[in-house]
């Protein structure tokens, strides 16, 4: 009769400490779904953007090589112009961006050899030229393209010593730096004179502050 008695409190322990376990409020077992689901995506989120970092996109690629070209040019050009400028009353930021443009940092046809036309200036220079097709604009902001000549150097040298020159008609006096206040003038300046882009100046600017191209117009 004991031992009856006994097995009869263990077996309602038993099925009392199974209902306990079975009664375990809803609140609890929503908010361990809910950090196990937010564990999930930090965890997607991570190895996302881990892979992207470990593989950047084309866009990414492509700029970061354009501004490894562009870098490279400046340090190529960028005593030679600070030298000419002072020579000239000009700055040599303004020089320097106007070369990473027309030019697209030295990578254009016209600006390699045998032509050294970093500027895009037309005409002949000495009787040498080259005609090549290419943009302009009707002053509204509507582009084209026409066939034209081009000047043809014999160095780079002789390049810049050349847009130097010509920035000495009176058509660009307000390119000098004794006739301006910042280089923003110079840059409106050659807006609608030197080039017929509307945004010409906007973006020399830009160039200019991208690069810190101002270090060069001291002297």
């Amino acid at each position: 009769m004991y031992l009856a008695k006994v097995r009869k409190r263990k077996k309602r322990r038993r099925v009392s400490g199974r209902r306990r376990r079975k009664n375990v409020p809803r609140s609890v077992l929503y908010g361990i779904t809910f950090l196990a689901f937010l564990a999930f995506l930090t965890l997607i989120f991570f190895a996302y953007h881990s892979q992207e970092a470990a593989n950047p996109t084309s866009a990414d690629t492509s700029q970061s090589s354009q501004d490894t070209t562009t870098i490279s040019f400046i340090q190529t050009i960028g005593e030679l112009a600070r030298q000419i400028a002072a020579q000239n009353d000009l700055y040599a930021s303004v020089m320097i961006a106007q070369t990473i443009l027309e030019s697209n940092s030295g990578q254009s046809k016209l600006s390699q050899a045998p032509n050294y036309n970093f500027f895009g200036i037309k005409g002949d220079y000495k009787g040498q030229s080259v005609t090549m097709q290419t943009w302009e604009d009707d002053g509204n902001g509507n582009s084209y393209t026409i066939d034209a000549q081009f000047r043809s150097y014999g160095s780079l040298e002789e390049s810049l010593q050349d847009y130097a020159q010509f920035l000495q008609k009176d058509l660009y006096v307000g390119v000098h730096k004794s006739r301006t206040a910042s280089y923003q003038d110079a840059t409106a300046a050659l807006t609608g004179t030197y080039a017929t882009d509307t945004s010409y100046g906007s973006k020399l600017n830009q160039l200019i502050s991208e690069y810190d191209l101002t270090i060069y117009d001291s002297w």
